[in-house]
């Protein structure tokens, strides 16, 4: 029996075959094989203006960013050298001098 991929939507590992399509029982969605290899391979992550983002890039914050359990915030323009994509919901991990290592939503960020 071969490994099915998790279901892109709610990431239940209960998915099944049905012909050529592979279907969730939890949450009823449905999708090829095809499309679920394209989506892995094509995964871009992309600043607020669009940009394509890599590791190592720089970027400045686009918005004031309050730091949760602290009184500490990121101020609009700071900039963040020698950034890391990870995968997650924050998918920038860097270093910002003075308050340290953090995550950051590429949403908030631009390249410079």
């Amino acid at each position: 029996m071969s490994q099915l991929p998790p279901c892109p939507q709610c990431q239940s590992g209960y998915a099944y075959e049905d012909g050529a399509q592979l279907v969730c029982p939890e949450c009823g969605h449905e999708w090829s094989e095809a499309e679920a290899a394209a989506a892995d391979a094509g995964k871009v992550i992309r600043d607020a203006n669009g940009n394509e983002l890599q590791d190592g890039d720089t970027v400045s914050v686009i918005k004031d960013l309050k730091i949760k359990g602290s009184s500490a915030v990121v101020k609009v323009g700071t900039k963040v050298k020698n950034i890391r994509l990870v995968d997650g919901d924050h998918d920038i991990d860097c270093k910002i001098d003075g308050i340290g290592a953090m995550k950051l939503k590429s949403e908030f960020v631009k390249k410079v």
